[in-house]
Order: structure tokens, then C-alpha cells, then sequence
């Protein structure tokens, strides 16, 4: 494990790795099994699950709770209180335990838009763009934006961020993209 900085108030389990220049703030806990990339800053009130894995560079935001069964490629921003799932049909009574969660995979640079919800057992794509409070229910392509409940396209992004124009240009860095396939 490299250097990183953790508050006196967050809790690190044993056997986690964190990477080299990685900040964690305020009543944060990394449990056993973790594994975290360089460069990362997660807020206050933030909690990593079991055997997570967790790429370089990526933000959480203040109260998100990253649970087993999710990944995070590098630069993911996850928004403040966005909410992950991991069971589609959870009961107290009858826990499934982790071998029964559903996967789902944020690939590198997608955003996630604060107190969205991703449903269990998805990929967002790269680039991809979660507007906040959106509910996303399937998987997401590389750079498109969803909103809605249930979340729907409503756009495109680029690389920077910003929404495309119609056709498929960036208003900010002037990219042009050309092969998007609707999805």
C-alpha cells in the first residue's frame, strides 16, 4: 500500500488495499477485501463493501455505499447519496449472501448524477452520463445520457463532459463524434 490519508474517523479493516495519494474523509469504512486505486478522494460518510474493486482516481461523493458485487474503472465520479443495489429481490429473511449478487460494472469516466439509483446486475458504459435522481434499469452505452425514472436517452456526452448538439459535436472542445448506434 502506497500513502494515503484517512480521518481519525474513518474505520480501514484489515486486509484492503489503497493506493498511493488516496483521501478518506469523515466516518468513512473500507471493509475487508477492498481494493482501491491510486489518487482516489471519497467523502464523508462513505462506505466500501467487502472485496469492492475500486480503480485510480475515482470521486465518491459524501453518503454513497459502494456494495459487493460493484466495480469502478478509473475516473468514475459517483455524486452525492447515489445509490447502488446488489440483490434485485432482497428479503431479511431470507438473505441470498454475496455468491447470489448481481455484478455491475462503471466503466472508465462515467459520471453518476447525485441520489441516482443504478439497479443490479448492469454495465454503464465509458463516458456514460447519469443525470441526478435518475434510476437506471438496463445497461447504458459508452457516452450516452440518461435521466428519468425509469431512466431514459435523452442525449449524448463527450469525453469533456459536455452534452453534444445534434449532430453529434461538442459545443466546449469542438470533438465530432459520428459512430453512436441507438440503443
Amino acid at each position: 500500500m502506497g500513502v494515503f490519508y484517512s480521518h481519525p474517523s474513518s474505520i480501514i479493516d484489515d486486509d484492503v488495499e489503497i493506493g498511493e495519494g488516496t483521501k478518506i474523509w469523515h466516518f468513512s469504512h473500507i471493509q475487508s477485501g477492498a481494493r482501491i486505486g491510486k489518487n482516489c478522494s471519497f467523502g464523508q460518510n462513505v462506505n466500501i463493501s467487502s472485496n469492492v474493486k475500486i480503480g485510480n482516481n475515482v470521486k465518491i461523493q459524501n453518503n454513497v455505499s459502494i456494495y459487493e458485487g460493484v466495480e469502478l474503472e478509473d475516473y468514475v465520479f459517483c455524486g452525492p447519496s447515489m445509490v447502488f443495489t446488489n440483490d434485485l429481490t432482497p428479503r431479511a429473511r431470507f438473505p441470498k449472501g454475496h455468491v447470489k449478487y448481481k455484478k455491475t460494472i462503471v466503466r472508465h469516466d462515467a459520471t453518476l448524477g447525485a441520489n441516482c439509483t443504478i439497479v443490479c446486475g448492469h454495465v454503464i458504459g465509458e463516458y456514460a452520463m447519469i443525470a441526478a435522481g435518475a434510476v437506471v434499469t438496463k445497461d447504458v452505452a459508452p457516452h450516452m445520457l440518461m435521466a428519468g425514472v425509469p431512466a431514459k436517452k435523452i442525449g449524448w456526452v463527450c469525453e469533456c463532459g459536455q452534452v453534444l448538439k445534434e449532430d453529434l459535436s461538442c459545443p466546449d472542445c469542438k470533438r465530432q463524434y459520428k459512430d453512436f448506434i441507438e440503443q
